[in-house]
């Protein structure tokens, strides 16, 4: 049976090899930031139309997809996000981005043609489907609060109720075509920390009479790693880190305030809000013991990404007998946050890794402007994901 589908979803997905390529490589030259996907979107309900896949439009530039089978009120979602990065590609390639300091470094160009393709496979063998699909396709993963909030209180879980949702990210790291699954915690919660750390400026060889904000920023930042070295139970993974730093001085000049901008990641909801406790009293506390006085903004980014153990279990196997044992892999818990968490919190899902992975060339990362991937893994992940669709609906729900 699972051997007689993959058979034919393997022969539907060689038909649109090229297209999956094309679709990607389209929206790879025409990024667009979050909530700024207009185009993006357009695009990709042209295709729906093309493919007779019905479809509607929410959170702004946001698409909710519905592919009916044989049961309308048993549904599971496949979830694409489609925003860029505001980095600039210096990678030359024929799909090289067209948009001066805007380009997909992160792989939601690849992830939206995966699905895209895919269901145009599920929608051509729907009748065969023990229950129906809809296919997400959403703004702002990038940036918070995320777009897949944002769809949720509008409703993409509703009308008919969905009772798992799927999604995939591309991973440079692992050899193209291959997948990789974490049964629970998988991905940290994120938070950004803003602290202007406000002193008295003056002539840097007079220190005496400033309060140096620059100094007592570089304090804060070393204290407040023992949130993390000292405070932080060793069993919870947890990061602290500052990447901007302004204090706008001179050689000789002490400027009146410090600017600070940082992340915290972790892996547990109570810790996490005591750490932002903790980290917004001990920079307080530490301006006040020198003199300054320090105003702490927290913008809380999303929740941890927390795979349904039964399901995740479950779609390994299911990407086994698609795959091949060999190309299913154990993935380690990341640092880096994904808005998908927000559908993990309603009902049961699952995130997945695809490797892109070139072999013979160098890894380039995530975020970086020579990112890349490996197009073949195009045709293993849309594939992967109508396999799933069809397991999940025949095997996990009733």
């Amino acid at each position: 049976m699972a051997s007689t589908l993959r058979h034919r979803i393997e022969q539907h997905c060689r038909l649109y090899h090229s297209d999956v390529v094309a679709v990607r490589r389209h929206i790879h030259a025409n990024p667009e930031l979050a909530y700024e996907e207009f185009k993006t979107s357009e695009f990709i309900q042209k295709k729906l139309t093309q493919y007779g896949i019905p479809f509607k439009t929410m959170a702004k530039t946001g698409i909710v997809a519905f592919i009916e089978g044989r049961k309308k009120d048993k549904v599971i979602a496949l979830r694409a996000d489609m925003d860029a990065l505001p980095i600039q590609e210096i990678k030359t390639t024929p799909y090289k981005s067209k948009v001066d300091g805007v380009m997909h470094a992160c792989g939601h160009d690849a992830h939206s043609a995966m699905l895209l393709l895919a269901g145009r496979v599920l929608n051509e063998m729907r009748h065969d489907l023990d229950g129906s699909i809809k296919l997400i396709f959403q703004p702002s993963e990038e940036k918070i609060p995320g777009g897949a909030k944002a769809m949720i209180e509008e409703g993409v879980l509703e009308n008919p109720k969905v009772r798992h949702v799927i999604g995939q990210h591309v991973l440079p790291t692992m050899a193209s075509g291959r997948v990789g699954y974490r049964p629970g915690k998988y991905m940290a919660s994120s938070d950004e920390i803003f602290l202007k750390i406000i002193g008295k400026g003056g002539h840097g060889a007079t220190p005496d009479l400033n309060i140096d904000p620059v100094l007592i920023a570089s304090h804060i930042v070393v204290a407040i790693q023992q949130v993390v070295s000292r405070m932080a139970k060793p069993t919870i993974p947890t990061v602290v880190s500052f990447g901007r730093f302004i204090a706008n001085g001179q050689v000789n000049i002490i400027p009146d305030e410090a600017n600070l901008a940082g992340i915290l990641r972790t892996f547990d909801e109570e810790w996490r809000a005591t750490a932002l406790e903790k980290i917004t009293k001990l920079a307080e506390t530490m301006a006040d013991s020198m003199g300054a006085k320090c105003e702490v903004t927290i913008v809380n980014g999303y929740p941890v990404v927390n795979n349904d153990e039964e399901l995740t279990k479950n779609c390994m196997q299911f990407s086994r007998e698609y795959l091949g044992k060999r190309k299913v892999e154990d993935l380690e818990m990341r640092m880096t946050a994904e808005d998908f968490a927000y559908f993990g919190h309603e009902v049961p899902s699952t995130f997945l890794r695809l490797g892109t992975k070139t072999r013979g060339k160098e890894v380039t990362n995530l975020h970086n402007a020579l990112f890349d991937i490996d197009e073949d893994a195009l045709y293993h992940g849309m594939g992967n994901l109508v396999f799933l669709s069809y397991r999940i609906l025949e095997e996990l729900i009733d």
